[in-house]
């Protein structure tokens, strides 16, 4: 499993336990992120990705809810809402990861953490998100 995978993952449970604990953002990173065992960088990689997710979820929120019109966003899962904040924050604010990597390592998570539709229920939410922001940029 590459580094960045393993920091994904990380940043995944950090969202996840700050979701549904209600605990403070840095109390949840120095338990989860800071004290893991991962590389130096991916631990910083970690950070940045959990807190920029934190910074902007409501801004990611809003564009989940925006592209998942059947289906209402309180309905969702709180691992797919964190895989699709995770992808979602990645895509919009660290140019240098290629989208496709960021939906293909979100559908990743999405296979081994979620159910088994989550995986085609991430792909098609980072999808659509992805061909609007494409059709923004060409005009």
């Amino acid at each position: 499993m590459s580094a960045r995978r393993k920091a994904r993952e990380l940043t995944l449970k950090a969202l996840y336990a700050y979701d549904i604990s209600g605990a403070e953002a840095e109390q949840v990173s120095n338990d989860i992120i800071v004290s893991s065992e991962i590389k130096p960088e991916s631990k910083k990689f970690s950070e940045n990705l959990f807190f920029e997710v934190i910074r902007n979820v409501k801004e990611i929120d809003n564009l989940i809810k925006q592209h998942v019109k059947s289906w209402d966003f309180s309905r969702i899962a709180s691992i797919e809402k964190n895989i699709l904040r995770l992808g979602i924050c990645e895509i919009l604010y660290f140019g240098d990861i290629p989208p496709a990597i960021s939906i293909d390592e979100a559908i990743e998570l999405a296979k081994k953490y979620g159910d088994k539709d989550s995986k085609n229920f991430v792909n098609a939410v980072l999808d659509s998100i992805l061909k609007d922001m494409n059709k923004i940029i060409e005009k």
